[in-house]
């Protein structure tokens, strides 16, 4: 089991930029993939992106292309998430989790068996 404890979230005004931090310890970090999920209030939690065991491949859902990009250290065991020109709707509690495997799955949420507590980004209009 890993655990993971995130960080960066904030308040932003629309087209500001965050940086969300991953923090893993527990076992072999560089073993899984990895990924970022949020959930807005009232609303399902969902896939934002994925990383592979290595960071050469990664995934992103449509509407965080070109905005968002998915990294991962593994000599420091973190996993970022850089989120540029951010948008109102991007407004949402983001998590952390770890993958079952070396590569990505798929975005559902059984692919992932570790969660972080979440960090909350609320972009303001």
């Amino acid at each position: 089991q890993v655990q993971l404890v995130e960080s960066g979230g904030g308040l932003v005004q629309a087209g500001g930029s965050l940086r969300l931090s991953c923090a893993a310890s527990g076992r072999d970090f560089s073993n899984y993939a990895m990924g970022w999920f949020r959930q807005a209030p009232e609303k399902e939690r969902e896939f934002v992106a994925a990383i592979s065991w290595g960071g050469g491949s990664t995934h992103y859902t449509n509407s965080v292309k070109g905005r968002f990009t998915i990294s991962r250290d593994n000599a420091k065991n973190m996993v970022y998430l850089q989120m540029n020109s951010l948008k109102p709707e991007d407004t949402a509690v983001y998590y952390c989790a770890a993958g079952r495997s070396l590569y990505y799955t798929g975005q559902g949420q059984t692919n992932f068996g570790s969660w972080g507590q979440g960090t909350q980004v609320t972009v303001s209009s």
